[in-house]
């Protein structure tokens, strides 16, 4: 991105607090750490980690559902970001990314 910045970018899995766990432990490529902005691609599941301290509506307040995840794209290749997104999408239970 312009200036350097990394892409930060959330969402939610259908399957919720299970979905996103195994999605978290299927990626190979993404580290799962709490920090931003690395030049390596990091992931998330703040409703098991940086949340979890909150109860339910605690967390709703602050914009984190169960299934939601947290991505903050490095400089890796492309094709390898989107391969091992595709494959932890697999793994969680949820579609694959769109083909272009």
């Amino acid at each position: 991105m312009k200036g350097g910045l990394g892409g930060l970018v959330g969402f939610e899995l259908a399957g919720g607090a299970a979905a996103g766990r195994r999605f978290i432990n299927a990626l190979q490529l993404f580290y799962h750490v709490a920090n931003i902005g690395d030049a390596r691609s990091l992931a998330i599941h703040p409703a098991s980690t940086t949340h979890s301290q909150l109860t339910p509506a605690e967390q709703l307040a602050t914009g984190v559902t169960e299934g939601y995840v947290r991505l903050s794209i490095g400089l890796e290749h492309i094709d390898d970001i989107l391969n091992d997104l595709d494959q932890a999408l697999a793994a969680a239970g949820v579609a694959k990314l769109a083909a272009e």
